[in-house]
């Protein structure tokens, strides 16, 4: 499990970044980032400092301070923790990953996972699993358990709840050990994996009747290869739902400043039907809330094939 430490071993450095904390909070990011600029010169080693001051430059509308600090934390984060290459991508001063950003999201959802439920689903109103389970539900609507399902980025469960009852068996993947701790604790899965989920789905020894990714693929990058991984490991007559977050431009995705990537809707579609998949849906809907606007996205209902449709 990966956590974050975000003192500096410094009195004086980590008072300052307090200070800067609760400037931060009034929305005066520019003079937090004064504040980290000291904190800083005082600890200049200091990944989470420089990450820290990223952050408040960029909110303050510096994005040429922001990408200075970044380049200084991608420096000093031998792990790669912090995001910075991300964080410089959104910029658009480095390229974006082609994959997952593993350390990255690892050490996010491991910080994240002991608060994620009450945050995200109360403080954010997240229903993406909801609205997710309620597609599943009505395609399978009248029909018996499928052998084998799978929940791809499983969190803490959520997803895994809607799926519960459509399944003789239930696995669970997650990057995040700390997700997959939270998500033992329900009692739903019959099998939980710590894996990254190209890696799994690579290794997969048996077919799953019944595939769900909700709000994970907007952490991979692009989509034919998932698509392609995910169709080998369906069972012919077997459903892949997932979430994406909705841009509405003509690139096939876009890092945004969050690090999450959207997609277009088109680009969803070409990715379901370049992988051999049928597209049974594809809906927009509001998945939470951010800063009090809805983040809208795409709902995806994919199916592979029969032997009778071959």
């Amino acid at each position: 499990m990966r956590i974050l430490q975000l003192s500096s071993g410094d009195l004086v450095a980590d008072r300052r970044t307090g200070y800067a904390a609760a400037l931060a909070e009034d929305k005066d990011f520019s003079a937090a980032a004064e504040l980290m600029e000291q904190a800083l010169e005082l600890v200049p080693g200091w990944a989470a400092g420089w990450c820290l001051l990223g952050d408040y430059r960029n909110e303050a509308g510096n994005a040429a301070g922001a990408i200075a600090a970044y380049r200084e934390l991608a420096e000093r984060d031998a792990d790669g923790v912090f995001g910075a290459g991300l964080k410089l991508a959104a910029l658009g001063a480095a390229p974006a990953p082609e994959r997952t950003d593993v350390p990255y999201v690892e050490t996010l959802f491991d910080d994240y996972a002991a608060r994620f439920e009450t945050a995200l689903v109360d403080g954010l109103g997240y229903v993406a699993p909801a609205r997710l389970g309620a597609l599943i539900d009505a395609a399978l609507v009248g029909q018996a358990p499928v052998a084998r399902a799978l929940d791809l980025g499983c969190g803490t469960g959520l997803m895994g709840e809607r799926l519960r009852q459509h399944a003789q068996r239930l696995d669970g993947i997650d990057l995040s050990a700390g997700m997959i701790a939270e998500a033992v604790r329900k009692g739903i899965y019959d099998r939980l994996e710590q894996a990254e989920l190209m890696a799994f789905l690579g290794g997969a020894d048996e077919p799953y009747d019944l595939m769900a990714a909700a709000d994970v693929l907007n952490y991979c990058g692009a989509l034919p290869p998932i698509m392609a991984a995910a169709a080998a490991r369906l069972a012919p007559g077997g459903l892949f739902a997932f979430t994406l977050e909705q841009h509405d431009g003509e690139e096939p995705l876009v890092l945004r400043t969050s690090l999450r990537y959207a997609h277009s809707g088109a680009a969803a579609r070409a990715a379901v039907v370049e992988a051999g998949l049928i597209l049974r849906t594809l809906v927009t809907a509001p998945l939470r809330q951010d800063r009090g606007q809805p983040v809208w996205g795409l709902l995806v209902l994919a199916e592979r094939p029969s032997d009778s449709q071959n």
